[in-house]
C-alpha cells in the first residue's frame, strides 16, 4: 500500500527550503532550469554532513572497503559495453491536449482508458523510446569520433577501474569500492522538488564477492543500509523494503531490494540494493579485451567476481531528512503568549549547524566578548553560528527553523554579576524539548561532542 500524500506539508517544506537557504531553483533569475537545483548555505552543510557520514560508515569504519572518485565524462565504449547506449531509455508519450511530455508509467487510468495526469486528456501519442543520457563532444571536432557522455551512474567507473584498485589496495574478496559523485539523466519529466532531477549525486558501493556469497551479502547489505537511515534520524516505520519482482528486475540481477521512504508525496525509492552477478565485469572484459579476473591465492583459481550494489541518492536522502525533520509545535514568545513554532528536528550528527552562540545583549561588551570566546573554543570542532541580532526568543526561533540542535546563551550569570558561583557558566538550550540547563564553559565542548556524535 502506498503512503498517503500530503500536498500542504510538502508545499510548506519547499517554501522553508528557499526561505532559509537550503535549496534554490537553479538559474532562478533567468526563469529556472528544470530538473536542476542549487544548494544554499544551510543546504550544502546538510548535504555534506550526509555524505561525510556515509563515507565514514561505508569506508573509514570498515577494513574491506576503499574509495575512488571517477571522471564524469565517460568513454562511449564503456557505456556501450554496459548496455546504456542501446538500452538506457524510458518509453515517452506526449499529450496532444496540454503538450506535456510524459513517461508511460505516469499515465493514469480511468475506466480502462489511459489519461494525461495533468489535464485528463485522452489524445495521446504512441509510446516511443527516449534515451536518458546526455551526449557531448570532446575536443575540437563535433563528429561521431568525438562523442562522449555525462555518466548516467557512478557504478561504471568503479567496474572499469576494478583491476587497478585491486592491485594497489591488495584487498581480498569480499571487498568493496565506494564512490560519491554526480550523475546525469535527461529525465522526461523531473518532479517532486529535488526527488527526480536531471543532475544529482549518488552514494554507491560495489561490493565484490565470490559467486556463492552473492545472495547472503544481498541480505547483509539490505540490513546495513536500513541501519544507516535509522542512524541519520529516519525511523524504521517510515522505511519500506520492496522486493523487486522478477519481471521488473534487470535481466542480470539475481535479486534487488528497493528501500522506500514515506515522503509527503507518497512512498518512493531512496536506495536500491542489487545483486548484479558478474555481468558488468564480464561485459567490460569482453569489450576491452583486458582481463578483469580475480586470482584466489587459496584455491589458485581465476574467476570474475560477482557484485552486490547498494546505490543511494544523495539528493533524495537530503529531501527525506528534511521531510522527516519538519515539525510544527507551540512555544511561548517573548511575552509568554503561545505561538506556532516551525522546527527541523534533525539528528545532531546530520544537522547543518551544530550549535548557535548568543550574547544576551549585543550592546554589553563583556557578554559579546565572552560569547566570541566560546565560538573560538567550539569552531575547530563543529560548525558554530554566532548571532547577536534581535530578541533572544527570535534568535532561538531562527535556529529552530534550520534545525540547530543546541543553543548557548551568555548572560549576566556568565559574568558572575549575580552569583560568583555561576561565573563562566552558560545556558545550554535543547532544540526539541526547549529545556535549558546550566553548564560550565570548560565542560561545553565535551558535552556537545558527546551529543552530536
Amino acid at each position: 500500500m502506498s503512503a498517503p500524500t500530503n500536498v500542504q506539508r510538502m508545499d510548506k517544506i519547499v517554501s522553508l527550503c528557499k526561505r532559509r537557504g537550503f535549496i534554490f531553483q537553479s538559474s532562478e533569475i533567468y526563469g529556472g532550469l528544470n530538473g536542476a537545483w542549487d544548494y544554499g548555505p544551510i543546504g550544502v552543510e546538510l548535504k555534506r554532513n550526509l555524505k561525510n557520514y556515509w563515507w565514514r560508515v561505508m569506508v573509514h569504519e570498515r577494513e574491506d572497503v576503499v574509495g575512488m572518485d571517477g571522471a564524469i565524462l565517460t568513454h562511449p565504449e564503456v557505456l556501450t559495453a554496459s548496455g546504456h547506449v542501446e538500452g538506457f531509455s524510458d518509453p515517452m508519450i506526449d499529450c496532444r491536449s496540454c503538450k506535456a511530455h510524459l513517461r508511460l508509467d505516469q499515465l493514469i487510468e480511468k475506466k480502462g482508458i489511459k489519461q494525461c495526469p495533468n489535464c485528463g486528456g485522452k489524445d495521446l501519442t504512441e509510446a516511443r523510446q527516449f534515451n536518458l543520457m546526455f551526449e557531448t563532444h570532446v575536443g575540437a571536432a563535433a563528429d561521431e569520433s568525438s562523442i562522449a557522455y555525462l555518466r548516467p551512474e557512478t557504478a561504471q567507473s568503479i567496474f572499469v577501474q576494478f583491476k587497478n584498485i585491486l592491485e594497489v589496495s591488495r584487498k581480498k574478496l569480499p571487498f568493496g569500492i565506494a564512490q560519491i559523485g554526480k550523475a546525469f539523466r535527461n529525465e522526461i519529466n523531473p518532479r517532486n522538488f529535488t526527488f527526480r532531477s536531471r543532475e544529482f549525486e549518488q552514494m554507491e558501493l560495489e561490493y565484490f564477492c565470490r559467486p556463492e556469497q552473492g545472495m547472503e551479502l544481498l541480505e547483509y547489505w539490505k540490513e546495513e543500509r536500513l541501519k544507516f537511515y535509522e542512524n541519520t534520524g529516519i525511523p524504521r516505520d517510515k522505511l519500506h523494503v520492496k522486493t523487486v519482482p522478477d519481471e521488473e528486475r534487470a535481466f542480470y540481477s539475481k535479486g534487488t531490494y528497493d528501500i522506500e521512504y514515506d515522503f509527503p508525496f507518497g512512498a518512493q525509492e531512496l536506495e536500491g540494493v542489487a545483486y548484479r552477478t558478474d555481468y558488468d565485469l564480464s561485459q567490460h572484459q569482453k569489450a576491452s579485451g583486458k582481463s578483469l579476473e580475480y586470482f584466489d591465492e587459496e584455491t589458485k583459481q581465476k574467476f570474475i567476481p560477482h557484485v552486490v550494489e547498494p546505490s543511494a541518492g544523495v539528493d533524495r536522502t537530503v529531501l527525506a531528512l528534511i521531510c522527516e525533520a519538519y515539525a510544527e509545535d507551540e512555544a511561548p514568545d517573548e511575552k509568554g503568549k503561545m505561538e506556532t513554532r516551525i522546527v527541523l528536528r534533525f539528528h545532531p550528527r546530520i544537522a547543518p549547524i551544530k550549535c548557535a552562540v548568543f550574547p544576551l545583549l549585543k550592546n554589553k561588551e563583556p557578554l559579546v566578548a565572552k560569547a566570541k570566546e566560546i565560538v573560538d573554543l567550539l569552531r575547530p570542532h563543529m560548525y558554530v553560528f554566532y548571532d547577536e541580532s534581535g530578541a533572544i526568543g527570535r534568535r532561538y526561533r531562527r535556529q529552530d527553523e534550520i534545525g540547530t540542535p543546541f543553543g548557548v546563551t551568555v548572560d549576566f550569570e556568565s559574568l558572575g554579576e549575580k552569583d560568583p558561583a555561576l561565573r563562566d557558566t552558560v545556558t545550554l538550550r535543547d532544540r526539541d524539548s526547549m529545556k535549558q540547563e546550566r553548564v560550565r564553559i570548560s565542560d561545553l565542548l565535551q558535552l556537545l561532542s558527546m551529543r552530536i556524535a
